[in-house]
């Protein structure tokens, strides 16, 4: 089995924990945890880059698309947002088709996996979260902020949306500053060893991870055809999405999976 297959079936083990935890916090510390232990397979596998001398036996930048929905599936932009979001976390940069149907990832193929993995997990809570939300139905007496200034009634669309994109900025932050105590902590490390590093020629987790960066934005620049940037969602729905919003980010605060899954893949009935 290789490296990033244990670390996967780690990812798989931790959300599965959360999923049958009863317990928001916990919940939150697993998905945490699964951030965090992505980024450090990340750290190990270019350190593990640096030290090979073989070029042929080392992991090199490659692209994969990953497919997020059908055409016309309203749930797509915010999909690929997710998307996104995990890949910015993990080392990896993206390309976003014109309709939304999918991306092409650029990265070290572990990256990807991770990514992926993780993705698969935070979109079926996403939609299975905001589903059931949805089914309550306190959304038909609240009203949402329009980009005009204008406070309007939601509808069924509105509300989702109103969630989709407040879980989407919650989980973005919150597996960034998992991402950060990872990255702070290698750098604190890296520091209290520089004079040994300087008299030996090693190369520190912090520098490989840098170098690792470079090399990715460089395979980027090389094998990407995009033509501008991605705009993101671009509809009437501010962040001031009234009780559509709070439950969204209560839901991303949450990060506990609706169901147990497999998360080797995209629920291709994800969308609406």
């Amino acid at each position: 089995m290789s490296t990033s297959q244990r670390v996967i079936d780690r990812i798989a083990a931790l959300l599965a924990k959360a999923e049958r935890t009863e317990h928001p916090e916990e919940a939150a510390a697993y998905l945490a945890k699964a951030q965090s232990l992505a980024t450090q397979s990340s750290v190990d596998l270019a350190m593990a880059r640096a030290r090979t001398a073989r070029r042929e036996e080392r992991e090199q930048p490659t692209q994969r698309t990953i497919t997020i929905g059908e055409r016309g599936k309203r749930a797509n932009t915010h999909l690929v947002t997710l998307y996104v979001s995990v890949g910015r976390c993990n080392d990896l940069q993206i390309d976003v088709a014109h309709n939304s149907t999918y991306v092409i990832a650029y990265g070290m193929p572990s990256d990807i996996d991770l990514t992926t993995a993780l993705f698969a997990s935070l979109a079926t809570q996403m939609t299975a979260s905001a589903t059931s939300w949805l089914a309550l139905g306190t959304w038909r007496e609240d009203s949402y902020l329009s980009r005009e200034g204008f406070a309007k009634p939601h509808t069924a669309q509105t509300a989702r949306t109103a969630f989709y994109r407040a879980f989407i900025d919650r989980i973005a932050t919150r597996l960034q500053q998992a991402r950060d105590e990872v990255i702070d902590r290698i750098k604190s490390e890296s520091v209290s060893v520089a004079s040994d590093i300087s008299a030996s020629g090693q190369t520190t987790g912090a520098l490989v991870l840098r170098g690792k960066e470079k090399e990715i934005r460089n395979f980027y620049k090389s094998a990407s055809s995009a033509r501008g940037s991605w705009s993101g969602y671009s509809g009437s729905m501010t962040r001031h999405g009234g009780a559509a919003a709070r439950a969204g980010r209560t839901a991303g605060d949450q990060a506990r999976l609706a169901r147990a899954r497999e998360i080797s893949g995209v629920d291709r009935a994800i969308g609406e």
